[in-house]
């Protein structure tokens, strides 16, 4: 939960990409200022650290899965296996409702990634108030700033066909589930 694990784990995955490396960067360095606003929020979420960092990286890899980011889907997946996200929570996200692999606080943040995700987005008062009986304040506003943002960068990086990059070659990933 930690600023620092939170630092470790990106530093410890970003170097994995084997390919398409440049994509987003090739378009974004036309725009400055919006790579910088963009780095900002990055930072912005990452120094939160209010959310424990595992349900946090669920949260926006069903995000990923649900808008069908081929990119934000293989990163993610590799982002969310180094905080403890286990191989069976990964294949088990399209069904984790019913799912023995998903913990009630895990079904809780996948709920509300869903109801962030749809089009268009409705965040039930009950799903908000059992989010707020579970978690501090602050948590329950970073995760939701976090799913909000992977939906940004999700439909971001499909519109400018950012592929994949190698962060899950061989492992196992979650499968996009949008249609």
């Amino acid at each position: 939960m930690s600023v620092v694990s939170q630092l470790r784990t990106y530093f410890a995955v970003l170097p994995t990409a084997r390919r398409n490396r440049t994509d987003l960067i090739r378009w974004m360095i036309r725009r400055p200022s919006l790579l910088g606003a963009i780095t900002g929020y990055e930072v912005a979420l990452v120094a939160s650290a209010k959310m424990p960092s595992g349900l946090k990286s669920l949260a926006e890899l069903k995000a990923s899965t649900l808008i069908s980011c081929e990119y934000c889907v293989d990163i993610g997946s590799a982002l969310a296996r180094r905080e403890g996200i286990t191989e069976t929570q990964l294949l088990a996200l399209p069904n984790y409702r019913t799912s023995d692999e998903v913990s009630a606080d895990e079904k809780l943040v996948l709920e509300l990634a869903e109801a962030m995700t749809r089009t268009p987005a409705t965040i039930p008062d009950e799903l908000r108030d059992r989010l707020l009986d579970r978690f501090p304040r602050a948590a329950v506003v970073e995760v939701m700033a976090a799913v909000a943002w992977e939906n940004h960068r999700g439909r971001l990086n499909q519109a400018l066909a950012v592929r994949p990059s190698g962060f899950s070659d061989g492992m196992v990933c979650a499968v996009p589930e949008g249609k």
